[in-house]
């Protein structure tokens, strides 16, 4: 909650010289346009400076050297770091070597940490509250890291959550083990719209293609999910329909002229939230 009220602080008024003479960074060895780009705006609109990884060919990880190594050189040219790796536990093992904040911006189907401060962000800003919503969580729940994070923070909020995909795609076992411990309440469904009426927020994903080993089994779930005006015929005014992006076919366009529709607005939160933990990791703000 406080990183959340310290991210309200930065979209209601800037601070362009906060990070003056720090540096961010910005290391992504999978691709991302969102996350990174958040990141190193936020940085910069902070008046700080950033160094820059796009892609993982392009630094010595394509010459074989190892992560540790590589996070060991990178501390020495910055303040913080902000990361994403195609291995779990990859963001884990940076903070391990270095005494440089890491911010985890995704690591391969484990978790997206900052991404659910965004949606826990929106979510709040679009409800007025956290605690006790009903909360669909909507397609690839297997390999969809953003939705591990999400539900178990929702879980920590007594949220009703709705876990809404093909067998194949199911939340893995050890998702739900934890939300068992903290007796947080989830229902699996396969299709979404008996409980459509219910919803506060309905949390798109998109089926990722990446994540399969076998192209057919892709194919299979692809098009299971997409979501259209019908759709939401009979919802509550308050609905709100949010997506991690980018969305492939999984949200027809006509939705975006709906008053359903915040994955827009939803990614541009995310340039205040990351705001908020640059800030608050080094120390620059209370």
């Amino acid at each position: 909650m406080y990183i959340l009220n310290t991210a309200k602080k930065f979209k209601q008024k800037p601070h362009p010289t906060l990070l003056k003479n720090k540096i961010l960074a910005s290391l992504f060895f999978e691709p991302s346009t969102r996350t990174r780009f958040s990141f190193e705006s936020a940085m910069e609109r902070l008046g700080g400076s950033v160094i820059s990884l796009a892609e993982a060919k392009t630094s010595s990880s394509a010459k074989g050297e190892i992560l540790s190594d590589a996070i060991k050189i990178v501390e020495k040219y910055c303040d913080v770091i902000a990361m994403r790796h195609s291995h779990e536990g990859s963001a884990r093992l940076a903070s391990e070597v270095t005494e440089n904040p890491i911010l985890n911006g995704g690591d391969g189907a484990n978790q997206h940490p900052t991404q659910t401060f965004l949606d826990l962000f929106s979510i709040m800003e679009t409800q007025k509250k956290l605690k006790g919503l009903n909360v669909a969580l909507v397609g690839d729940l297997k390999f969809g890291r953003t939705t591990h994070s999400l539900a178990y923070a929702l879980g920590m909020f007594k949220a009703n959550l709705y876990f809404i995909s093909p067998p194949a795609l199911k939340m893995p076992m050890h998702i739900k083990e934890e939300l068992k411990k903290i007796k947080a309440k989830y229902t699996e469904l396969e299709q979404p719209e008996k409980i459509m009426p219910k919803l506060d927020i309905f949390y798109a994903t998109r089926i990722q293609k990446e994540r399969f080993p076998d192209p057919l089994a892709y194919e299979k779930v692809k098009d299971i999910y997409i979501i259209n005006n019908k759709l939401l015929t009979k919802v509550k005014k308050n609905l709100k329909i949010l997506h991690p992006l980018p969305r492939v076919n999984e949200i027809n366009y006509e939705v975006d002229n709906t008053p359903y529709a915040y994955y827009f607005e939803q990614a541009n939160n995310g340039l205040y939230v990351r705001q908020a933990l640059l800030a608050l990791t080094l120390g620059a703000t209370k």
